[in-house]
């Protein structure tokens, strides 16, 4: 049985909120996400931002199958405790040589913690669907995208991205909006995957985010009004009500393969088989 440790990157109160409006925090998405896919995992959920939280040791971490790193609001750029704390979490993750995945600002903080660069994106967001995300020449024969399409659209809502990957950062797939929209780092003898997008959230969990943010899209031209923004949102709902849905996926402008739970979660599923898998055997 895998045991794996889920870092949240989310402060307390972020994982308050996201609870009222979702009804779990990021860790407890990705959580159940795993569960789902391997029944019967161990999972060890931590919140290396918390000030009252140990940062685990690099000799700790080792202990573990895998390490995944979640999804944030915080900006891997401000210089603040928060920030600094996740920064020595995901360095002590690097030392150990434990392989690891993560998410939107989980692929930020690795970034910034091997070295590389992350910037708020310049005069947009992506938000509800990365579309028409494409692999590198590196990326075609990279086992994390093993399986995708020669170009795929996922669930996605950041303001922030990677700006320049650390020495030792491999690009593997991008599209029109964000650069660097998967990556592999090996960084201090640690290897680590990481997408931009969120291979971990159901439509409906993406429904819940653009509510949230409906300013802040509205604010970027994304939707005129709160009405754009629920119009949208209630799509995606309905969606994940009926994945198979045609008339739906043609107003999302959508093929199955976003609606479908196990095409969704691939590079999870490529990650756990690749890097996991045969480290667990050899143990």
């Amino acid at each position: 049985m895998y045991h794996f440790l889920v870092a949240e990157s989310e402060t307390a109160d972020e994982r308050d909120a996201r609870r009222r409006h979702a009804g779990r925090s990021s860790g407890e998405s990705y959580a159940a996400t795993l569960e789902q896919m391997h029944p019967g995992v161990a999972i060890t959920r931590i919140a290396p931002a918390d000030g009252a939280a140990e940062v685990p040791s690099a000799d700790r971490i080792a202990r573990y199958d895998a390490v995944f790193v979640t999804g944030s609001p915080l900006h891997i750029y401000d210089d603040t405790p928060e920030v600094q704390r996740q920064l020595a979490f995901m360095r002590a993750v690097f030392a150990s040589g434990t392989p690891a995945f993560g998410s939107c600002a989980g692929l930020q903080l690795a970034v910034a913690a091997a070295g590389g660069r992350v910037r708020k994106m310049p005069e947009r967001i992506e938000a509800g669907i990365a579309r028409r995300i494409t692999a590198t020449a590196d990326g075609r024969h990279h086992p994390l995208l093993a399986g995708r399409a020669p170009a795929w659209d996922a669930p996605a809502i950041h303001g922030d991205e990677v700006e320049e990957l650390p020495v030792g950062g491999l690009l593997l797939a991008s599209n029109a909006v964000t650069r660097v929209q998967a990556a592999e780092i090996r960084h201090d003898g640690g290897v680590f995957w990481g997408v931009q997008y969120h291979p971990e959230l159901s439509p409906g969990e993406i429904a819940v985010a653009l509510r949230r943010q409906a300013d802040d899209l509205i604010e970027a031209g994304l939707a005129r009004d709160e009405a754009g923004v629920e119009c949208r949102a209630a799509l995606l709902d309905a969606l994940h009500d009926a994945p198979d849905d045609r008339a739906v996926l043609w107003a999302l402008g959508l093929d199955r393969q976003f609606a479908n739970e196990d095409t969704r979660r691939l590079e999870i599923s490529n990650f756990i088989a690749t890097l996991v898998a045969p480290r667990r055997r050899a143990a």
